[in-house]
């Protein structure tokens, strides 16, 4: 029965992540919680599955053209060296501290985001250092407390690098297989990974990936920022819910 359970939450993951170009955290964790792992664990098994649904995603957004690569593989490179402190800092530093700090930038992130229009307008920020620089912040932060950043990584790029929101979908999905990957070994070597669940959610997210990426790119770019208005709304209410009852 947990195995069915496992493979029916993974594909409904796996839809999400590849309509909002997320790794899926933000579920998967209060999930695995509610199955009665400790939130540590619940972590390591979310960032597994992360690795199932960017990796194939991504793919479907290349062939589709929806990815850009060499900005992505710069943003990505950044969230894989900063990812790889997640073992160090989740072993560390409270989780109350690690939420407080996700709560302070989804706010930013929402409030900016909420007030940039859905086309942009002029030319995107294609600055290297740029792009690493918030990958290595995101990757260390976002890996930390189980989600692959792109939640974090999206809203930046269109609100704050004038992406078109488009492209930034593919781009952040993209960056959770660095990011996600990292924190995978970072966290195995902390022993922090219950490998057969994270399988289990992985397969079934592989389902759910497909059909999630091609729903995004037949939706209008008003309804794809509509919708990702409110689940970073709802995602920091679970956070914040989170945060006053840790």
């Amino acid at each position: 029965m947990l195995f069915v359970g496992l493979l029916v939450v993974g594909v409904v993951v796996g839809f999400i992540s590849g309509f909002f170009g997320i790794g899926g955290g933000t579920v998967v964790v209060p999930v695995m919680i509610l199955f009665g792992y400790d939130i540590k664990y619940a972590i390591g098994v979310s960032i597994m599955q992360m690795i199932f649904s960017s990796v194939f995603g991504s793919f479907v957004n290349f062939k589709s053209k929806m990815l850009d690569i060499k900005p992505a593989l710069i943003l990505g490179f950044g969230g894989f060296c900063g990812a790889l402190t997640s073992g160090f800092i989740v072993s560390y530093f409270s989780s109350k501290f690690l939420l407080g700090v996700l709560i302070l930038v989804q706010i930013i992130n929402l409030i900016k985001l909420f007030k940039t229009p859905a086309e942009p307008v002029g030319e995107a920020n294609g600055s290297k250092i740029l792009l690493f620089l918030v990958g290595l912040v995101v990757g260390a932060v976002a890996i930390s407390v189980g989600i692959g950043g792109s939640v974090l990584v999206m809203p930046i790029l269109i609100s704050f690098l004038n992406y078109d929101i488009k492209r930034a979908v593919g781009t952040g999905l993209f960056f959770v297989v660095f990011s996600s990957t990292a924190g995978f070994l970072s966290l195995a070597a902390h022993e922090l990974v219950h490998y057969d669940v994270g399988i289990m959610l992985g397969l079934g997210s592989l389902i759910g990936v497909y059909f999630g990426v091609k729903t995004s790119h037949k939706i209008s770019k008003t309804a794809q920022k509509r919708w990702m208005v409110a689940l970073i709304s709802t995602i920091l209410m679970i956070t914040v819910r989170k945060f006053l009852l840790s």
